[in-house]
Order: C-alpha cells, then structure tokens, then sequence
C-alpha cells in the first residue's frame, strides 16, 4: 500500500510540474522576455535619448545619427546604457557627404522646439539636402503611444527628392516632446472634443509658425492622421496635399457618437496593443471591397476584451499606466506587443525597436488622458471623420476656434476667400485592422462634395480645384504601413511628393 500511496504521489507532482511548464510556456508565449531580462532593462533604465539614437543608426548612409539629449523640457540624465550616447546638447546635427551618402550631401538635424507657456515642446527630427533651395516641405506624425523613430525606415528614402526638406515630429505628450498636464474645461460634450483635439493641433501650429513654414505637405498615421485632418479643417491654407497612412476615426459607430464621454484620469487605445500581427498577416485581404459597397458597409466591431473596454469607460487605466505601474514587470510586457509588432523585422531592428517603446511607454503620463475625449474603445472616433471629412479642402480662410467644418455662406468679411480643395491620400494596409471600408467612404463623400460644389460652375473654375481622393492599398502590410510595406510606401510617397512639386512648378 505504503508503495501504491507513494507511486500516485510522485504521479501528482509530476502533472502539477507538467501544469506549472505549461503555464510557464504559455507565459512565455506571450511575453517572451524572461523575468531576469526585463529586471535586468528596468534596472538599467535606458533614456528615450539613447534608445531613440539606436533606432535612428538604422537609417542607411547615417552612421551617427544627430540627436538632442533634452527629452521634453528636462535633459537626460545619463545611465549606464547611455555611455555610447551623444555628447547633452539641445540640438544637434550630422552632415552625410558625397562619399559615404549616394545622394549626399545631406544635413540631419535633431532638436527640441520650444513652444509658449509651460511645459510644452515638440522634439524635431529632420533632414535636407546640402546646397539646394528648400521649396517643399513635408511633416510626418506618427500614431498613438509612438514616436518618430518608427520612422527610420523612411527618413533617407524620403529625404532623396530635390528641393524637399522632410520634418518628423513627436506629438505634445508623447515619445521625446514634453509632457505638460493634460486638463478639459469643457462642460458639453462637442467642447470636449473640440478641447483635446486643439491640445495637438495647435502645437503643430505654433512649431509651423516658429519654422516660418508658409505651405506644407502632411502625413500622419493613425491616430496621427485622425490630428492631421483635425489640423486641416481649423488652419485651411496651410497645406498642399494631406496624406492619411491607416488613420484612426474615420467610420462612425453609433455607441461611440451617443454615449458619454467620461471625465479620464487614464485613457488606451486597445486595438493596437490587442492584435497580433500573426492575425492581421493571416487576415484575408480587405481592399477588394468596392468603394460602392464599402460606403454603405456598417463600420465592423473591433474586437475589443471587454475588461479593456470596462477599463477604458470607467477610466481606471491605460497601457502606459501598467507600465509605470508594473516596475521591473513592465519591459516583458511591453514584450508581449513588441515582439509580435515587429517579429518580421531583424532581430537588431526589433529589439531595438522594443527598446525605444519601452523608454516612451514609460514616461510621466500626459496625452494619453486625452485619449478617451476623441476616441471610443475600440478606436471609433467620439465625432468621426466621416462627417467632417467633406470640409477638407473646403474652408474659409480665417480663424477657426476648432476643427469644425464651414457652411457654404460667406463670412462678413468681404476679403476672406475659400479654399480651392486638397488633394487627400487614404493608405491602408493589405492586411490592415484599420478598415479600409473607411478610406472608400470617404472618398465617396469628398466627390459628392466637389460635385456639388462645382455643379454649374464654368470649365476655368473647375480648372482651378485641387480636391482629388484616392485610396492606396500597401501590399503584405498591416496598420504600420510605414514598416511593414516600407519599400512600397516609399515609392507612393516619392509619387505624391513629385506630384506636389509639379502642380506647384505648373
């Protein structure tokens, strides 16, 4: 008996062993940096200053990338990790010549801009061709919890063109800029909106003014393409073409436009730290859609946990809180996200790539308490993009007190004059979770309107209007089509870039 009694309890400890492996794989599946890993890199605390510096010595013919140490309105400290970091300066700048740049030289350029009042700059990086006249002008914003960095991959490619001199911004309170104390005063609901969508704009606005930037070509993924339209309809005549790379807030969902909006302390846009690439690589392709079809389509449900979306309403919570929160944890959980996001890239890339996420994710909160003002769990807008998207191109020319869209009549002022139509640029992924359905809808409502508008009107008159919408689908890519499709993206916008110079020159 004594033999049998102990034969079953070696049994039971071996499925206990074999459960707890199992849960530990599981684990590791998930998160696959190990628990001494992520102790080990909280520990050492690299800066955004020198993470960022990695990132950006992948871009080709740069073998020392500029950068400013001055991460928001404080300097670095350094850190261990930070010994082959650059010298503090607030700015700095690389020059890349003949011999070691094909199409050098080129002057790269990174600095902190500041802005008014307290608190508030944006970090810049930038480059230009030595030795010819900048006539063009191209800002580039990344999407939500990013930075500019996420950019390496097209910053030399871009930066080719003549004449062309390419800006990548981090937006106020997020990756280096500063992180000033986000705050609504609003009391009704569309003030709300209107609040926290100028928190960004005018920022943008403001660094515009202070490089003394007349026109501009814009770019902006996600939510960064959702802040470029918004910058669109409130500062008309600033720009030469809008270019929209998987923008956020486009369809309407009808619980995202009625139900209230919370007071947040915390705020999280789930979709992209929920979905695995693996599924959106394995996603059958969604730009087959017509664009007839995808007009009339109900915008789909993402497919949000409900704890997320719990947490997001009630306002308890956001990624980046977790990060903070979770001390040596927070590395391996970033894992989770970063090694799924860029499993397809070189392992340098990556983990350089996680690096960077992890040194921003980490930083005092500031923009993410804006989140939940513009956007509903599941990345639906509070007031979508599809009911103001008509008015891109079509503005009065004079003050605007917020990304609101103008009526037909004319203002008092007898010598305010409307804008003639903006060219816009949908970009999708083939693979994309942001549903291009989207992009094909509001093509359609941006034709409608210049079929309206110019209905009657003589052949000169149609002559002079710029509005054009076109979709662009980025083949084998996914929401990061920047990244993922990098080769191709680059090729469209070179082409948009071209076609920009050329109606100028016409």
């Amino acid at each position: 008996m004594a033999q049998s009694h102990s034969h079953s309890d070696g049994e039971d400890d071996a499925s206990r062993a074999a459960q707890q492996a199992q849960k530990q794989g599981r684990a590791a599946q998930w998160f696959p940096l190990s628990t001494k890993e992520g102790f080990s890199q909280w520990w050492t605390g690299a800066s955004p200053m020198a993470t960022e510096h990695r990132v950006l010595s992948f871009i080709p013919h740069l073998q020392q990338p500029p950068t400013q140490t001055q991460t928001g309105s404080g300097r670095c400290s350094k850190s261990t990790t930070d010994l082959s970091a650059p010298p503090e300066t607030s700015e700095a700048h690389t020059t890349t010549d003949a011999l070691t740049d094909p199409y050098g030289p080129r002057r790269w350029n990174s600095e902190i801009v500041e802005l008014s009042g307290k608190g508030r700059a944006l970090n810049e990086f930038s480059v230009e061709r030595v030795g010819e006249e900048v006539e063009d002008t191209l800002v580039m914003l990344h999407g939500y919890g990013a930075g500019l960095g996420f950019y390496y991959r097209n910053f030399e490619a871009l930066s080719r063109s003549a004449g062309w001199k390419v800006y990548a911004l981090d937006l106020l309170g997020m990756g280096r800029s500063s992180r000033p104390s986000f705050k609504i005063h609003a009391k009704d609901r569309e003030g709300k909106i209107t609040e926290a969508e100028n928190w960004f704009i005018d920022a943008l606005e403001e660094w515009r003014i202070k490089r003394g930037i007349e026109r501009f070509t814009l770019l902006g993924h996600s939510l960064g393409g959702y802040l470029a339209t918004a910058y669109a309809l409130k500062y008309p005549g600033r720009l030469n073409k809008l270019i929209l790379a998987s923008p956020v807030g486009i369809p309407e969902d009808p619980h995202a436009v009625n139900d209230d909006i919370p007071d947040p302390e915390d705020s999280t846009m789930a979709n992209e730290f929920t979905q695995d690439q693996d599924e959106t690589t394995d996603t059958p392709s969604n730009h087959r859609l017509a664009p007839t079809t995808a007009a009339k389509k109900d915008p789909p449900r993402r497919r949000v946990p409900p704890w997320l979306a719990y947490l997001w309403e009630s306002n308890m919570i956001s990624p980046f809180s977790l990060i903070r929160w979770s001390g040596p944890l927070g590395p391996r959980l970033v894992s989770g996200w970063t090694s799924r996001r860029f499993s397809q890239l070189p392992e340098e890339e990556a983990q350089a790539l996680h690096d960077y996420s992890y040194s921003i994710f980490r930083q005092r909160g500031s923009s993410e308490y804006a989140l939940a003002y513009l956007l509903a769990p599941g990345a639906f807008a509070r007031s979508p993009l599809i009911r103001r998207i008509h008015g891109v191109g079509r503005q009065w020319i004079q003050p605007h007190d917020g990304a609101i869209v103008d009526g037909d009549a004319k203002p008092s002022s007898n010598d305010v004059k409307r804008e003639p139509g903006l060219p816009v640029v949908f970009m999708y992924g083939e693979h994309d979770w942001m549903d291009v359905a989207g992009g094909f809808a509001a093509q359609e409502v941006m034709r409608k309107e210049k079929e309206r508008l110019l209905e009657g009107k003589s052949i000169e008159e149609k002559k002079k209007d710029h509005s054009e919408a076109k979709v662009v689908i980025i083949n084998k890519a996914g929401h990061h089509v920047y990244l993922d499709g990098w080769e191709q993206f680059n090729e469209v916008m070179a082409k948009e870039m071209a076609d920009v110079r050329a109606k100028r020159l016409a």
